[in-house]
């Protein structure tokens, strides 16, 4: 008999696409609990102010109310957040609670909450709120916050400086002094937000009778707000089950501590009843967290045959009047100054952060934290060179990458590499994209007045984090990972996991995964996830962890169990364990493959006939895995992405032709869903590279807080987007995956913003803010 073929490397569909596809999706949206109660909030109209005065007598008398709480009757139910994190030397930022108190701090802040039995009622209430605000000067602008006399953005705060931090080499000084070349920029890369298909919802449900709460909520990390809710309630943390069903879209902004889930947690705490919050889409625009909003300055310093010597990098990040919590708003910028240069052989660096607050909606993780600004800086710069020295783009990265046998490496940031493919990925790149052709039929078009541009931009991806990431800052994020396999009766098999879904296909992996260790189709393997009451602990889904955390959690967990089902086989069928081996949904003889007895047989007699074995025999069918990892601090994948385009030099608008990506992911488990992230993080990457901008005036005010003003990218902008791939697996696990949810994100901006400015060459014009609009390609061209 043949042996079966193995599960991973091979692509499945995702397990919930046919029930999300026939509408069965099961959305915290859709519940509806007995006697449950619905909650609007009252904001801040305005990015800066003291509260005077907040009358709610007559809101409280509206139909449907069942009570109006303020910071008064509210706040002092929870424990205040601050979001720092201890290995952020200095870091600062002021105390947060539910809802305002004495002053506001951005357009959007909850002063007040209305809880009635319906949303409708509840909104119609908070029409009746007298609220008046003595207006004072916002802190808008993140270089004018840091003037000496400036206004403070929170009252509290020492200065309007979260976070600086300076990381430097020791010969940066005297690489920049002897370079033959030096080529600078300086960036800007607005705020967009993550606009999720489902916006932030939670029911908070406390039974007085019990003391239990249950939560559920659209979350990455169940785990996370399990603690948190514990913690700064005062609840026991066996007490607090956070359930986190499907969810329509998370992207990193769902993975941060929300006044308004903390108000309706507190306010199901104090009714007895369950309480439920769902965010409109005007109320997301002025609450989720936004994304990047960095200003960067940066140089590069090269000798005479463009040989990357140094860079010399300044980011400040403008952050809001808070550091999120539990992750913090610094994460983000302290990412893109250690990404600077990554795939590079680059000696030495500088590079400078300044997290800035300002009287704005904060800002935090979004997918790929980080990457975007530092692949694209760090690639313009290159394009500058290349332009400088008349090399050609793909010529001068040859010169530069780092060598696909130069592992293990530690760059000049500090970050350690065990090894990636940057030359391997770079030539099948070009041969993808027929790159030599592409440059003809480039240099024709321009002989008719149509302008189109190639762009490059090899990346690198931080994935798989271990402690060091935010433990050992303080903050109560597991960096392991749960998984709890056993063998059913019948013979099937069923994974509780605390990696989660978010229709990433998280739960189709984890049963290939699964299904190899024991014999199985991924069929056969049912997972479960998103449960804090039935699923195992851990750091669930960010970072790219699924995979290469979870992935070897399960695999770990499926290898323990199989020796377990050989063990107790090899005790029914009274022979050596080690002549039998799992497959076809059997225990087989190890060298012919012929079937000895079948799972479920075994699963019968464990369950329902122990008194038949052995005595001392072991009929347990259920094993416990956690795996945290401990090689490397990080795994790194690494890629690169080329994008095409044409830039209408008359109207400033661009359309994206074709993009290209070569991805090294490690060991691919699944290479649809593989593609199916990389193509949804290339759309991530390309939407605030030409479109998603969040735009204040200078008062505070979000100018277009609406999807009829705020531009998202859809099916017709986007063009084809190729896909090959480069396996380098990981040694740190058996598995040998690292993870792909970002890498899309990572280089789409940047090979776009190439590309773009390979297109205006002609003109002498360049671009270097992001999104790359038409007004914006018409200034730079001096048409406007």
């Amino acid at each position: 008999m043949t042996a079966p073929a193995p599960h991973i490397g091979k692509s499945y569909r995702r397990e919930n696409a046919l029930r999300h596809l026939a509408g069965q999706g099961r959305f915290v949206t859709d519940l509806s609990l007995p006697r449950m109660l619905h909650v609007a909030f009252v904001r801040s109209p305005m990015a800066r102010g003291k509260i005077i005065e907040l009358d709610i007598s007559a809101a409280e008398a509206a139909p449907g109310v069942v009570r109006v709480f303020t910071a008064e009757t509210l706040n002092d139910k929870c424990e205040p957040w601050i979001g720092t994190l201890d290995h952020f030397a200095n870091m600062q930022s002021t105390p947060q609670n539910i809802l305002a108190e004495h002053e506001v701090l951005w357009v959007g802040h909850p002063v007040a909450m209305i809880v009635a039995h319906s949303r409708a009622e509840a909104e119609d209430a908070c029409e009746f709120v007298m609220l008046d605000i003595e207006d004072e000067e916002a802190v808008v602008d993140g270089d004018a916050a840091l003037v000496e006399g400036a206004p403070l953005a929170a009252e509290g705060s020492a200065s309007n400086l979260c976070f600086r931090t300076v990381l430097k080499t020791d010969n940066v000084e005297d690489a920049f002094a002897g370079a033959a070349h030096i080529v600078e920029g300086n960036f800007t890369f607005g705020r967009h937000t993550a606009v999720t298909l489902e916006p932030r919802a939670i029911v908070a449900d406390f039974d007085r009778s019990t003391g239990q709460l249950n939560v559920h909520q659209g979350t990455q990390t169940p785990y996370q707000f399990q603690d948190v809710y514990a913690r700064h309630f005062g609840l026991p943390e066996g007490k607090v089950r956070v359930i986190a069903p499907d969810v329509g879209g998370s992207f990193g902004m769902k993975l941060h501590v929300y006044n308004e889930e903390m108000a309706t947690v507190a306010a199901s705490i104090t009714l007895g009843r369950p309480v439920r919050f769902v965010a409109d889409r005007l109320e997301s625009f002025v609450s989720d967290i936004h994304a990047r909003d960095h200003r960067v300055s940066a140089r590069m310093a090269l000798d005479a045959d463009g040989n990357i010597l140094a860079m010399d990098v300044d980011d400040m990040t403008q952050i809001g009047a808070f550091s999120t919590y539990p992750r913090t708003s610094a994460a983000e910028g302290n990412q893109v100054i250690r990404l600077m240069g990554a795939p590079y052989k680059m000696p030495d660096y500088r590079g400078r952060l300044s997290v800035v607050f300002q009287n704005k909606v904060q800002t935090s993780q979004y997918r790929a934290v980080g990457h975007p600004i530092a692949c694209a800086v760090t690639e313009a710069l290159i394009e500058y060179a290349a332009e400088k020295l008349d090399i050609d783009p793909f010529e001068m990265r040859q010169r530069n990458l780092l060598a696909d046998d130069a592992y293990p490496h530690t760059s000049a940031t500090g970050y350690q590499f065990e090894k990636l493919s940057h030359q391997a990925s770079l030539e099948k790149l070009r041969e993808a994209m027929d790159y030599d052709a592409l440059r003809a039929e480039q240099a024709e078009l321009r002989e008719k007045g149509i302008y189109r541009g190639i762009g490059i931009a090899p990346f690198v991806e931080i994935t798989n984090p271990g402690a060091t990431f935010y433990g050992v800052g303080g903050a109560r994020i597991s960096a392991q990972d749960g998984a709890v396999v056993r063998l059913t009766p019948s013979g099937d098999v069923h994974c509780a996991i605390s990696v989660t879904e978010q229709g990433q296909g998280t739960e189709t992996i984890i049963a290939q995964v699964v299904a190899d260790q024991l014999g199985v189709t991924p069929d056969k393997v049912k997972v479960v996830t998103g449960d804090t009451d039935t699923t195992p602990s851990g750091g669930a889904t960010w970072a790219c962890r699924g995979a290469g955390i979870g992935g070897e959690t399960a695999l770990r967990a499926g290898r323990k169990l199989q020796a377990q089902i050989l063990t107790l086989a090899g005790e029914i069928l009274q022979t050596d364990p080690a002549l039998l081996k799992l497959a076809n949904n059997a225990v087989v003889d190890a060298a012919s493959g012929a079937e000895r007895i079948t799972l479920a047989e075994i699963g019968r007699i464990a369950t329902y006939r122990p008194d038949t074995l052995p005595k001392g025999c072991d009929n347990s069918l259920t094993v416990a895995q956690h795996f945290a990892p401990s090689g490397y601090p990080f795994d790194f994948t690494n890629g690169i992405q080329a994008s095409y385009v044409e830039v209408d030099i008359e109207t400033g608008m661009t359309r994206i032709l074709k993009h290209w990506v070569v991805e090294d992911c490690g060991r691919i488990i699944n290479p649809l869903l593989v593609d199916e992230q990389i193509r949804g993080g290339v759309v991530q990457g390309l939407g605030p590279a030409f479109f998603e901008e969040c735009l204040y005036d200078e008062t505070g005010q979000m100018t277009n807080a609406t999807l009829a003003e705020y531009l998202v990218p859809m099916a017709g902008e986007m063009p084809d987007i190729e896909i090959a791939h480069v396996e380098t697996p990981t040694k740190d696990t058996i598995l040998g995956a690292k993870g792909v949810g970002e890498a899309g994100t990572a280089a789409a901006g940047a090979a776009a913003m190439n590309a773009v400015n390979d297109a205006l060459r002609p003109m002498g014009a360049r671009i270097s803010q992001t999104p790359m609009t038409p007004i914006r390609i018409l200034k730079a061209l001096g048409h406007v």
